[in-house]
C-alpha cells in the first residue's frame, strides 16, 4: 500500500491478523473500514492468504493450534509455536503497527502479544463461529486486548464484553440462476478425505447427475473420474459458487457463509474431533445452528448424504449473509476517537 502523502503518514497503521479460512474471511468482510488506512495482513500460507497477497502486503506465519496437542502432536505444536513466535516478532518489529485488529485464532497469539508489548492498541473480534461462548483464542488473548468484540449475545455475556455485533442476516433477494453443478470444497487449510469420499460414493451410486468439481486440499484424496483441484484461488471459488446449484462443504463459517451468500443448496459435513479431523467440535455447533434455521442439511455417512441430497433438492434454498456494517461503524468510531 502506498504511503506517499502526509495525510496517509498521519494515519495509524493497522495490522489485520487472522488465521487461514473463516478467520481471515471475516477480516475481508471489514474491508470498507480498513482500506482507508495503511495496513498489512498477518495470516497463514493458504490459497486464500496467497490471493490476498496479490493486492495487499501480507506476512505469513506458521500454523499453530492448541488442538494439535489434543490430537497427539504436542511436539509438532511446540516447534511450530517457536517458529511462529520468532516470525511474529520480526513482523511486528518491521511494521510497527499502531493498531492490531484480529479475529484469531492460535497462529495469531504471538502477533497480538508482541504488538501489545510494543505499544499497539489491540482490538480482538471473536469468531462468528462461536455462538454460545468465547473461543479458546478469545479466552487466552482477551487479557491483552484493549477492546473485545463478540458476535453473538450469548458469547458476549459469557465473555463479559459490552461490545456485541451479531452480523447474521437472512436475505429476501431472489436466488441467482444456477447451472447443474455440484461443488465440493474442504476449505482453505486442511484436507478432508471423508467429505471427498461421500461425494465420490454418491456419484458412483448414480445420485449426482450434475457436473462435479471437488477441491480436495493439499495432499487430499483425488477420486478417479472427478474434476479435482488441491487448492483454488478465492476468486475462482467465488466464480464457481455463483454457478453451482449444490455445494458440499465442511462446517467452517467462511465456506458456509460464502455458499449461502451465493444462493447455493448447502450440505455440510462437519469435521469431528473424535475422528481426528479437527481440534474440537465447534463445526458441529455451527452446522447445527445453521440447520436449525433451515439453511442447510448435515451429513456424516453415505446414507445421510443421500438423504441430504434429496432434502436440499426438495426445498427452496434460502440466501444468507453476514452484515458487518454495525461493527464497521464501531471500528471507525474507535479509530476516530484518537486511538493510537
Amino acid at each position: 500500500m502506498q504511503e506517499n502523502s502526509s495525510t496517509t503518514q498521519a494515519l495509524p497503521k493497522i495490522c489485520l491478523a487472522a488465521s487461514g479460512g473463516g478467520h481471515v474471511r471475516q477480516i475481508l468482510d471489514l474491508e470498507p473500514f480498513w482500506t482507508a488506512y495503511p495496513h498489512f495482513f498477518v495470516t497463514e500460507d493458504t490459497a486464500l492468504g496467497r490471493s490476498i497477497a496479490q493486492k495487499d502486503v501480507v506476512d505469513f506465519v506458521d500454523h499453530v493450534a492448541l488442538g494439535q496437542a489434543r490430537l497427539g502432536a504436542p511436539f509438532r505444536m511446540a516447534f511450530a509455536a517457536l517458529r511462529n513466535c520468532w516470525q511474529s516478532l520480526r513482523i511486528v518489529l518491521r511494521h510497527r503497527p499502531d493498531i492490531v485488529i484480529t479475529t484469531g485464532a492460535g497462529a495469531m497469539i504471538f502477533t497480538v502479544l508482541w504488538a501489545r508489548l510494543l505499544g499497539a492498541h489491540i482490538v480482538l473480534i471473536d469468531s462468528f463461529a462461536r455462538f454460545d461462548k468465547p473461543s479458546a483464542f478469545a479466552r487466552i488473548a482477551g487479557p491483552f486486548a484493549h477492546v473485545r468484540v463478540a458476535q453473538s449475545a450469548a458469547s458476549g455475556a459469557v465473555w463479559q464484553t459490552p461490545h456485541v455485533f451479531d452480523p447474521f442476516r437472512i436475505l429476501d433477494t431472489p436466488r441467482p440462476a444456477k447451472e447443474p453443478l455440484l461443488f465440493a470444497t474442504v476449505g482453505a487449510t486442511l484436507k478432508f478425505d471423508r467429505l471427498v469420499g461421500l461425494v465420490d460414493n454418491a456419484v458412483k451410486a448414480g445420485l449426482v447427475p450434475e457436473r462435479v468439481i471437488v477441491q480436495v486440499g493439499e495432499g487430499g484424496r483425488q477420486p478417479d473420474g472427478l474434476e479435482c483441484h488441491e487448492t483454488l484461488p478465492f476468486e475462482e471459488v467465488k466464480a464457481i459458487l455463483d454457478k453451482a446449484d449444490i455445494v458440499v462443504c465442511h462446517g467452517g463459517t467462511g465456506s458456509l457463509i460464502t455458499a449461502l451468500r451465493a444462493g447455493c443448496r448447502v450440505i455440510a459435513v462437519p469435521r469431528r474431533f473424535d475422528r481426528g479431523e479437527h481440534y474440537d467440535d465447534h463445526q458441529s455447533e455451527i452446522t447445527e445452528a445453521f440447520s436449525g434455521r433451515g439453511l442447510l442439511a448435515i451429513a456424516d455417512t453415505d446414507e445421510e448424504f443421500a438423504a441430504a441430497l434429496a432434502m436440499v433438492r426438495g426445498r427452496e434454498p434460502r440466501c444468507a449473509t453476514t452484515d458487518p456494517q454495525a461493527l464497521i461503524a464501531f471500528l471507525r468510531e474507535q479509530i476516530g476517537s484518537g486511538v493510537r
